[in-house]
């Protein structure tokens, strides 16, 4: 299928007709990549729900800092 460039602002882009998108299965997300004389478009890679060491930390720091025996007695006295 040939089409032409557009101008969109300061960038060019092109119209992908929705049958070719909905063929696709493209989401919302897409990878762009570049070769000499081609641009490819990809779904975009799923992203990963890795937990860094850092935060894993940050919880433990804060489960001993607030599990003690002394803030929930004050807890408990407020209530």
């Amino acid at each position: 299928m040939l089409t032409t460039l557009v101008s969109i602002g300061n960038s060019r882009g092109v119209r992908i007709p929705k049958p070719l998108l909905n063929e696709s299965g493209l989401g919302d997300e897409v990878e762009l990549q570049v070769k000499k004389g081609e641009i490819r478009i990809l779904a975009a890679p799923a992203k990963s729900r890795q937990v860094s060491s850092t935060l894993l930390l940050s919880e433990k720091t804060l489960a001993t800092d607030w599990n003690r025996p002394e803030e929930e007695e004050a807890w408990a006295s407020l209530q």
